[in-house]
């Protein structure tokens, strides 16, 4: 008898355990981590330095003598830039638009004729439009990016003693521009960049008012190199970063 009982008490527990667990809710699986997504609108700043080539060349049909120069302006260039980034996988494209303000310039004196007559190069303000193509891993971005280029350039030519005349010739230019560069996503929100830049304005002709110097014409052909730092503020996305699950 006193068996039975024990047999049945045991019985009712169990039961009674396995209906408690029943009502005992599932714990959900962990949620999915996410990934960090390049995907968005982004600004920020850069500066850096940037170095230039000037080929001048100029014709004194009095004398049927032809000046060639070669010119090397540089200085530090800086300023802002806003972009888009969309990305699909390890893939992201995106464009991007900047503005700089320059310190790069520089004169040189011609060989002939005498009295000296000199050349100085300025490219005060540029910017550029283009677009940029890279492969990520996590929060390293490594692009290529190329598009076109804009600048803003003032030539100087001065005829000294004894004529002692000065032109000024500005013209916006417009070119090409290709490069590379890394970036690193510091924060979901911040990220930092390194970056290098080729860029062609072109050939292009001044006729400046200091013929009387002789040389009725200038041409010039202005290409620029530059590197850059910069920093990025990227804004929250509408689009859901992607996502990898766990099992």
């Amino acid at each position: 008898m006193r068996r039975q009982f024990l047999l049945a008490s045991v019985g009712a527990i169990a039961l009674a355990g396995s209906a408690f667990a029943a009502d005992l809710p599932m714990q959900a699986p962990p949620p999915p981590v996410p990934i960090f997504s390049w995907t968005g609108l982004y600004l920020g700043g850069q500066i850096g330095y940037a170095w230039d080539h000037d080929n001048i060349s100029s014709f004194f049909p009095l004398l049927n003598i032809n000046n060639s120069l070669s010119d090397s302006p540089s200085g530090v260039i800086g300023g802002a830039h806003i972009g888009y980034n969309l990305q699909i996988n390890q893939w992201v494209a995106g464009v991007e638009g900047t503005v700089d303000g320059t310190s790069v310039q520089n004169t040189v004196l011609a060989a002939f004729p005498v009295p000296t007559v000199s050349y100085t190069t300025r490219a005060s303000i540029q910017g550029s439009l283009r677009a940029r193509a890279g492969v990520a891993w996590d929060r390293a971005l490594i692009y290529v990016t190329g598009g076109a280029a804009f600048a803003g350039i003032t030539n100087n030519y001065f005829a000294g003693f004894p004529l002692l005349l000065s032109d000024n010739i500005s013209k916006t230019r417009t070119g090409w521009t290709v490069g590379g560069g890394i970036e690193y996503a510091v924060t979901n929100n911040w990220s930092v960049r390194a970056e290098y830049r080729y860029s062609d304005f072109g050939h292009f002709t001044d006729f400046p008012f200091v013929t009387v110097a002789g040389a009725p014409f200038v041409q010039h052909h202005l290409t620029q190199n530059q590197v850059q730092m910069g920093v990025s503020y990227k804004f929250d996305s509408l689009v859901p970063a992607p996502v990898v699950a766990r099992y």
